[in-house]
């Protein structure tokens, strides 16, 4: 995914994902805010065990001024840490330091964009089947999942249909199980009987992950499992 920047995105809060290099700095909550172009992180943790971050390599940060360390501010009960946000989808760098070792440790973050809502992003930033100049009728797509435990699958390319410039795409899993799946909060359900599981959802946008649910009944209790899928505009045909 393309990184996105404060430029790309409508002031505003929002939360959001983030991935840590490491279990040990655990974010529990994370709050984006966009303002003039420029984003901020409230960063809430799920542990006390360090005491300042820094936007850099732990080299910079030993480096550094003290009035440059961000020291954390405590709200319910949990550490927050705010941090700026130079851009999302991409890797940055960020110090972090032990209260009990006393030292930095090195961590890498990743600001993710893809629970934003599509009404969050600026005209022409995100791909849509009208941007993309799609006319009414029926495609292939290739489309990529992610998530859960990695035993699932759908098959690609998928049907793409496109009508009034809104495209919808036909999803088949790899197993008849699932018998919902739940997309920007709207529950869909299988459009066939036998075989596996095929819903017909909404792709808002082209190469994004879209988080989505789906629902399986292999378990020995129905269970929502988290996916993503991203659909690449360039193997639209």
């Amino acid at each position: 995914m393309s990184p996105k920047y404060g430029k790309d995105i409508k002031d505003g809060s929002y939360n959001i994902s983030v991935k840590s290099s490491s279990e040990m700095f655990n974010i529990e909550n994370c709050t984006l805010t966009v303002k003039d172009s420029k984003m901020t992180a409230d960063m809430e943790m799920g542990g006390k065990g360090y005491l300042y971050v820094f936007p850099g390599t732990p080299e910079e940060a030993v480096k550094a001024e003290e009035k440059d360390l961000i020291k954390f501010t405590e709200k319910g009960g949990k550490h927050v840490f705010t941090i700026p946000v130079e851009a999302l989808d991409k890797e940055c760098d960020c110090a972090a330091f032990s209260k009990k070792k006393e030292k930095w440790y090195d961590r890498t973050l990743v600001f993710e964009s893809s629970a934003l809502p599509l009404s969050a992003f600026k005209d022409g930033v995100i791909k849509t089947a009208e941007s993309l100049g799609l006319k009414d009728g029926e495609y292939k797509v290739d489309v990529a999942l992610s998530g859960g435990s990695g035993k699932a699958s759908v098959t690609s390319p998928a049907k793409l249909t496109v009508k009034d410039k809104k495209a919808v795409a036909s999803i088949e899993w790899s197993s008849p199980n699932y018998d919902y799946m739940i997309v920007n909060g709207e529950k869909y359900l299988p459009v066939n009987k036998s075989g596996n599981s095929v819903f017909e959802i909404p792709v808002a946008a082209f190469d994004e992950k879209i988080n989505v649910t789906a629902d399986t009944t292999a378990m020995s209790k129905p269970h929502e499992i988290e996916y993503s899928l991203k659909f690449d505009s360039g193997s639209v045909k």
